[in-house]
């Protein structure tokens, strides 16, 4: 399976700069099965809910729809959810189609920074199916929390995301945690990062992706752009085939 990584800078706060920079990064054609965006895509990592909080019509939805069904391409991206007078920080799954086929809300909001304060938390894993594989979802912060990775390694998934707006001062904190996490789960862990700054913090980007034995298959640099890996899941069952961890877990 091919993937496309798309690590840039949204434009603060302005979801329509971020749509017109993404039009300077992102062809007319991508030769990839799967293409993941950051954490809140076109907003970066705003609390302000209210102006940015959208129901299933709002810009940010109706962009990576229309993107997604352009290019025949899976999507996953960050869109701020509003629901039942409630925000969450979503990752969104956009099949190839133009469908949502998955929406995961965020378990841990980052409390350090105050998202505890406008964000509501979910306690439900989502796995979507992209080409027949299926991929555990997560944002930024839920890295820091394996439970919910093992849970999506119980369901014996082919890869975890985690898109996110990780800050330069902890990335070493995101690289091995990512590591980790493809490690102790046996699969492929994807890690899509941002770069710039916003007003409380500058991104290093880093983005990456290691295979089932905590290998690393890219790592990407602070420069924007789109960077692109193949992932071939028979490695997944191979691992997992002559390392049977995953079925001697015995949970407390």
């Amino acid at each position: 399976m091919k993937i496309a990584i798309v690590q840039f800078s949204p434009e603060w706060e302005n979801p329509e700069g971020s749509i017109a920079k993404l039009s300077n990064i992102i062809p007319e054609s991508v030769d990839a099965d799967l293409m993941v965006f950051p954490e809140m895509s076109l907003t970066g990592f705003t609390m302000n809910t209210a102006r940015f909080g959208e129901e299933i019509d709002g810009l940010s939805t109706r962009y990576f729809i229309n993107l997604s069904s352009r290019l025949k391409i899976h999507i996953i991206a960050g869109v701020i959810e509003k629901y039942n007078n409630k925000y969450y920080n979503n990752s969104v799954h956009f099949d190839k189609n133009g469908l949502i086929s998955a929406r995961y809300r965020k378990i841990h909001p980052f409390s350090p920074g105050k998202e505890d304060k406008y964000f509501s938390p979910s306690s439900e894993p989502v796995a979507s199916k992209i080409e027949n594989q299926l991929f555990g979802l997560s944002v930024c912060y839920d890295l820091r929390f394996p439970e919910l990775y093992r849970l999506y390694g119980k369901r014996k998934v082919g890869a975890i995301i985690n898109i996110a707006n990780w800050p330069k001062p902890r990335i070493e904190h995101w690289t091995h945690l990512l590591k980790a996490r493809a490690i102790e789960n046996q699969c492929f862990m994807i890690g899509c990062n941002r770069v710039g700054n916003d007003p409380e913090h500058s991104y290093p980007g880093k983005s990456a992706v290691y295979d089932p034995m905590g290998n690393e298959i890219m790592v990407c640099d602070d420069k924007e752009g789109i960077y692109n890996c193949e992932l071939n899941f028979n490695d997944v069952e191979e691992v997992r085939e002559k390392l049977n961890f995953l079925d001697d877990i015995r949970l407390i």
